[in-house]
C-alpha cells in the first residue's frame, strides 16, 4: 500500500476499516447502518450528511470486497494522472450523484406504488406502518463513485486492454465500460428486485460523464485541482526525463567516430526533450485530458526511450 497514491489508499483504509467494525461487532451493524447508510430522503431516519456517509458502508465481504478491488485497479490510476484534489472531488461527486439518482427513483416508487395514500404496507412477511416501510430503504457502498472512476478510465483509456473475469481474453476500456453502463441500465429497468441499486450506478456513471465533458470542453476550468501536491506525478516524471540528460556512467552516450554525427544526435535528443516540457506543461496548466492522441503517443515513446 506504500505505493499507493494518498487519496486512493485513504478512501481504501476507511471503507475496510468500518467493514472490519461491523463484522467485528456485529451489535453495531445495525447501528452503523442505520446512521451513516442513505434513507429516502422522506423518511424520519434521513439526514443530508447520509449522501456522503452512505459510501463508506457496505452490505456484506463480496459488497466490499469488489468495490475496493475496483478502487485500487483504476483509482490509482486516475489520481496519478489528475491529481489528489480533482480525484477527490470527482470521486465524491460521483457518489453524491449516485445517491441523489437513488432517492429520485425512490420518489417514483413511492408515488408510482401510491405508498402516500396508505397507513401500513403489507411486505408478505409481515405488516408494518408506511413510515417503518419507508425507514428501511437503505442504500449503502461506494459503488456509485466507483463506476464513476470506471467510466473515468475507460474515457481517458479507452483503448487500454483489460482482463475481466470471467472473459478469457483481454477487452478494450471503451467496450468494458459501454457494457457494463448497458447492463446496468437493462437492470435498472427490468425491476429485477434484486437488491442493487442499479440506477445508483448509472447516476454515478452520468455525473462523472458530465464532469469530464464540462472538463473537456473547459479546459482551464480545473486548473485550481492540479495545483500543489497534484502536480508530483508530472513533476517527478519530467526530472526523470532531465536525469536522462545527464551522462550516466552505467549507460554512456552513443559514441560515434565522426564528430559531425555526435552533433546531429545531440541535436535530435535535445529537441526530444524541448516536445516533452512542452507537454508535461501542457498537462500542468491544463490536465491531461487536454493532450491530442499524437501528444499523448509521443510521450509515452518519451518514457521508454534509454
Amino acid at each position: 500500500m506504500s505505493n499507493l497514491p494518498t487519496i486512493t489508499k485513504n478512501l481504501l483504509i476507511v471503507n475496510v476499516l468500518i467493514f472490519a467494525v461491523t463484522w467485528l461487532v456485529p451489535s453495531l451493524d445495525i447501528t452503523i447502518t442505520g446512521r451513516l447508510g442513505l434513507h429516502f430522503f422522506l423518511a424520519d431516519d434521513f439526514h443530508i450528511y447520509q449522501l456522503v456517509t452512505y459510501m463508506f458502508v457496505h452490505g456484506g465481504f463480496t459488497h466490499v470486497f469488489f468495490n475496493m478491488f475496483a478502487l485500487w485497479m483504476f483509482g490509482r490510476v486516475m489520481e496519478s494522472v489528475w491529481g489528489p484534489r480533482k480525484f477527490l472531488f470527482y470521486y465524491f461527486l460521483c457518489g453524491i450523484g449516485a445517491g441523489i439518482m437513488q432517492e429520485m427513483a425512490q420518489l417514483g416508487t413511492y408515488y408510482f406504488e401510491g405508498l402516500y395514500a396508505y397507513d401500513q404496507v403489507n411486505t408478505g412477511t409481515s405488516i408494518m406502518t408506511t413510515g417503518q416501510f419507508l425507514n428501511s430503504w437503505n442504500t449503502v457502498g461506494a459503488s456509485g463513485a466507483v463506476y464513476g472512476i470506471l467510466l473515468a478510465f475507460g474515457m481517458t483509456f479507452p483503448n487500454e486492454r483489460i482482463f475481466i473475469f470471467p472473459i478469457p481474453v483481454p477487452i478494450k476500456a471503451k467496450w468494458f465500460v459501454i457494457g457494463y453502463a448497458a447492463l446496468e441500465l437493462y437492470s435498472s429497468i427490468s425491476s429485477s428486485m434484486d437488491g442493487i441499486a442499479h440506477v445508483a450506478h448509472l447516476g454515478g456513471m452520468l455525473f462523472g460523464l458530465l464532469a469530464i465533458l464540462y472538463w473537456r470542453h473547459h479546459p482551464g476550468s480545473d486548473a485550481r485541482f492540479s495545483q500543489s501536491r497534484g502536480r508530483e506525478f508530472f513533476e517527478n516524471m519530467k526530472r526523470g526525463f532531465e536525469q536522462r540528460k545527464k551522462p550516466q556512467p552505467s549507460n554512456p552516450r552513443p559514441h560515434t567516430s565522426d564528430r559531425e554525427a555526435d552533433m546531429e544526435y545531440n541535436a535530435r535528443k535535445q529537441q526530444r526533450q524541448a516536445e516533452v516540457d512542452v507537454i508535461l506543461d501542457k498537462i500542468r496548466k491544463s490536465g491531461y485530458d487536454s493532450l491530442s492522441k499524437e501528444e499523448k503517443k509521443r510521450l509515452f515513446e518519451a518514457s521508454k526511450e534509454n
